[in-house]
């Protein structure tokens, strides 16, 4: 599922003109270049019939659009909005957004604080 998203991410052409090869899983935005999409599963089960496992999962994915100011981070998150929200085919069954949050980062140079849009989406997949 992580290799399939990541892919979907940079293979869209509006986000990766943005980001160019910057979507990781888990990485820090210590001294990163920005823009940027930074992702992490917050959970993932196996879903079950009465047999047992049947092969079908679902995470929860946060994914971060990192950037120098509020409007960049906005264009970010509407571009991943666009690619993914709805999004069914190879092994995901179907993703699906959750929801978003805004911030910033904390830091005491409020010059170098990036700013960032949070957005959970719930994927389902199968191996």
């Amino acid at each position: 599922m992580e290799e399939a998203l990541r892919a979907m991410l940079l293979a869209d052409g509006t986000i990766s003109s943005v980001v160019g090869g910057r979507v990781d899983w888990g990485e820090g935005m210590q001294g990163a270049d920005l823009p940027a999409i930074v992702m992490q599963v917050v959970s993932s089960e196996n879903q079950h019939s009465m047999q047992g496992p049947d092969g079908l999962f679902q995470s929860r994915v946060q994914i971060d659009a990192y950037a120098q100011n509020y409007g960049a981070a906005k264009r970010l998150q509407r571009a991943v909005l666009a690619a993914l929200d709805g999004y069914h085919g190879g092994p995901m069954q179907g993703v699906f957004h959750a929801g978003s949050r805004e911030g910033r980062e904390a830091g005491t140079n409020e010059a170098e604080r990036p700013y960032r849009v949070s957005m959970d989406f719930m994927t389902n997949w199968s191996e």
